[in-house]
C-alpha cells in the first residue's frame, strides 16, 4: 500500500493530545502571552517572503510537540515521499497525485509507471506559451482577421474555479484581453455572459477533461450556436480551443487537433490550474506571469518536502486545523484576506478543501467515528469586518481563522494601504484579548448595557503576512493550503484525492431530466414527486 492505513485515535500521540486537551481548553490565550515574553518569536515561521504567526492559538509548547509527535506516529514524512515519487496514493481511482510534477523544473525528474513524466509536460508548457504570445501579440486572428479581445473559459469546478480565482487576483498583472467565465448550467449564466461578446474578436476555451461533463457541454453547445449564427462552422476551428483527453470527441464538436491541449489522469480538477487547465490564465497575464505561479508553487513544494515539520507552513497549519477540528469541535474555518484582488480565494479553497477532506470512511474501508473535514468560508476585510465578524468575536461558535495580508499596495496607494493593514492587525488582537467587564465600565458604559459590550477573546488566529501579491507569491499561498488538505488527509487516514460524493446527485440528474418529458414521474420519493410534478406543470 502507497499510504499507512492508521487509524489516528488509536495512537498514543493522540491519546496524549486528549489527555493535554482537558488541562489547557479553557487556557486563555492572554495568558499564555503574559507568562512568556518570547511566545511570538517561538511560534512564528520566517520563509522567503513569507511571515507567518500561529501564536495566537489555543495551543502551548507541550501541545505544538504532541502534535508534533502525531504527525511522525502517522508516518508524515513517508506519506509526502510516496506522493512527490509518484505512487499510487489516490488508491481508489488507481492513480498518482501529481499536479507538483506541473510546476517542477524541467531538469527534474518523476515517474508515473516509469515513465518520467516531466518531458511532456514541458512540452505542454511550450504550447500553451506559444499560444498565449501568438494571440496576445495579435497573430493569431478570428474568421474575419481581426485580433482577439476577449477570452471565455467555458469549465466548471476545478477547470472553473482555480482559472477564475487566479485571473481576477493577478488582474494587475492583466494584458488587454477581456476574461469572462461560463460554469453553471444556469442558462441566463451564459446568456449574460454572450451578449456582452462579438463572436468575431472572442476565443472560447472549453475544459472538460472527458468532454462528458453536462454544465460544460451544455454551455459550449449553446455558444457554438451563438457563434454559428454569425460565422460557418469551418470558423470554429479558429475560435474554439479544447482541454482535453477526448481528442475524438473535441474534433466532433469542430475544434482543430492542433488545438486540443492534453491533461493527465493523476492531475485532479481541483489540483489543475497548474496544467493546461491554467491556458485561460496564461492567456489574460501574458505566459511569463503564469510560469512564475508555477514557479512560486514548486518553492512551496520545495519547502513543504524538505523542511523540518516545526517551521514547516502546511504541516504547521494543518496540524493546528486538527487541534481545533478534532479536540475543540470547532466545525469551521474563516479565511480572511486582506486584499480585494482574493475576493474568489475562500470560494476557491471551499472546493479544495471540502470536495477533497469531506469523507467518512477511512483507508481501510471502515466507517470513522471522528471528525473530518472543516466547513471553509471568508470574505475579503474589510468587507467582512461588516459582515460576520459579529459573530466570530461574539458569538458562541468557535471559529479558527487565517488572516492572508500583504505589507505592499500593488498601486502604492500608502494611505489606504496603512487603514488596511491597520484592521489587519487589529482584529486578531481584538480576537486575542476581547474587552473585559472592568474595561468596558471605564469606558462610562451604563450599567445595563455592560454584558453586551463584553467581548471573552481567545478566538484563535493565524496570521500570514506577504511582502507583495504577486504571480510568484500567489503560487505559493494556492500550493501551502494544497498540501494543508494533504497533511490533513494523511492524518485522518482518508483519501484526499477522490471525489465519489459529487456522482450521486449528477446521476439521479441525468434520470430526471429524461422524466421532464415523460407523463408522470416514479421511483422517487413523495417530495421529489411532487416537486417535479409541480416544475413540468409550470415550464
Amino acid at each position: 500500500m502507497a499510504l499507512p492505513n492508521i487509524n489516528p485515535t488509536a495512537t498514543d500521540s493522540w491519546k496524549r493530545l486528549g489527555e493535554h486537551f482537558k488541562t489547557v481548553k479553557n487556557v486563555h490565550m492572554k495568558d499564555l502571552f503574559a507568562q512568556d515574553k518570547e511566545r511570538a518569536d517561538k511560534f512564528t515561521i520566517k520563509w522567503d517572503d513569507f511571515y507567518v504567526d500561529f501564536s495566537k492559538n489555543r495551543i502551548t509548547e507541550e501541545t505544538f510537540n504532541y502534535l508534533l509527535e502525531l504527525a511522525n506516529e502517522l508516518k508524515l514524512k513517508d506519506a509526502i515521499k510516496s506522493q512527490f515519487s509518484g505512487e499510487t496514493i489516490n488508491q481508489t481511482e488507481g492513480r498518482a497525485v501529481l499536479h507538483t510534477a506541473l510546476r517542477a523544473p524541467k531538469t527534474s525528474e518523476c515517474y508515473v509507471d516509469g515513465t518520467n513524466v516531466i518531458p511532456e509536460v514541458s512540452q505542454v508548457k511550450q504550447k500553451i506559451e506559444q499560444f498565449t504570445n501568438e494571440v496576445v501579440n495579435g497573430e493569431r486572428k478570428g474568421f474575419t482577421e481581426k485580433v482577439f479581445t476577449d477570452i471565455v473559459n467555458i469549465g466548471i469546478g476545478g477547470s472553473d474555479l482555480g482559472p477564475a480565482m487566479v485571473v481576477d487576483a493577478l488582474q494587475y498583472y492583466k494584458n488587454h484581453l477581456t476574461t469572462h467565465f461560463v460554469s453553471n448550467v444556469d442558462g441566463d449564466h451564459v446568456n449574460e455572459v454572450i451578449k456582452k461578446l462579438n463572436p468575431e474578436t472572442t476565443l472560447f476555451v472549453v475544459v472538460s477533461k472527458t468532454f462528458t461533463t453536462q454544465e460544460t457541454l451544455s454551455n459550449a453547445n449553446t455558444i457554438k450556436e451563438w457563434f454559428l449564427k454569425s460565422a460557418s462552422e469551418e470558423a470554429i476551428a479558429k475560435h474554439f480551443v479544447a482541454v482535453s483527453t477526448n481528442i475524438q470527441s473535441v474534433k466532433s464538436f469542430g475544434i482543430d487537433e492542433n488545438n486540443i491541449f492534453p491533461m493527465w489522469d493523476w492531475v485532479g480538477g481541483r489540483f489543475s490550474l497548474w496544467s493546461a487547465v491554467g491556458l485561460t490564465i496564461s492567456l489574460a497575464i501574458g505566459f511569463n506571469n503564469f510560469e512564475s505561479l508555477l514557479n512560486g508553487a514548486n518553492k512551496m513544494d520545495e519547502h513543504f518536502k524538505s523542511e523540518d515539520f516545526k517551521t514547516n507552513i502546511p504541516v504547521v497549519l494543518a496540524l493546528i486545523s486538527i487541534w481545533y477540528n478534532n479536540f475543540f469541535k470547532a466545525e469551521s474555518e474563516a479565511v480572511i484576506a486582506y486584499s480585494q484582488y482574493l475576493n474568489q480565494f475562500a470560494t476557491y479553497l471551499q472546493q479544495g478543501i471540502m470536495e477533497s477532506n469531506g469523507k467518512s470512511v477511512d483507508r481501510n474501508g471502515n466507517p470513522i467515528d471522528y471528525e473530518t473535514g472543516t466547513l471553509i468560508w471568508g470574505e475579503p476585510g474589510t468587507n467582512s469586518q461588516h459582515a460576520f465578524f459579529q459573530l466570530i468575536h461574539q458569538g458562541t461558535k468557535l471559529i479558527p481563522a487565517d488572516f492572508i495580508g500583504f505589507t505592499k499596495s500593488l498601486h502604492s496607494n500608502q494611505d489606504h494601504q496603512d487603514k488596511l493593514i491597520s484592521n489587519f492587525l487589529a482584529q486578531t488582537e481584538a480576537l486575542l484579548n476581547g474587552k473585559t467587564e472592568q474595561e468596558v465600565i471605564d469606558e462610562g458604559t451604563r450599567s445595563d448595557i455592560i454584558p453586551f459590550k463584553v467581548f471573552k477573546g481567545n478566538k484563535p488566529t493565524n496570521t500570514i503576512f506577504i511582502n507583495k501579491l504577486t504571480p510568484e507569491s500567489l503560487g505559493k499561498l494556492i500550493a501551502m493550503y494544497e498540501h494543508k488538505i494533504f497533511v490533513q488527509g494523511i492524518i485522518w487516514n482518508i483519501f484526499s484525492y477522490d471525489q465519489f460524493g459529487v456522482e450521486l446527485g449528477k446521476q439521479l440528474a441525468t434520470k430526471i431530466l429524461k422524466e421532464f418529458n415523460d407523463s408522470a414521474a416514479s421511483d422517487h420519493d413523495s417530495s421529489t414527486n411532487n416537486l417535479l410534478n409541480y416544475y413540468k406543470n409550470l415550464k
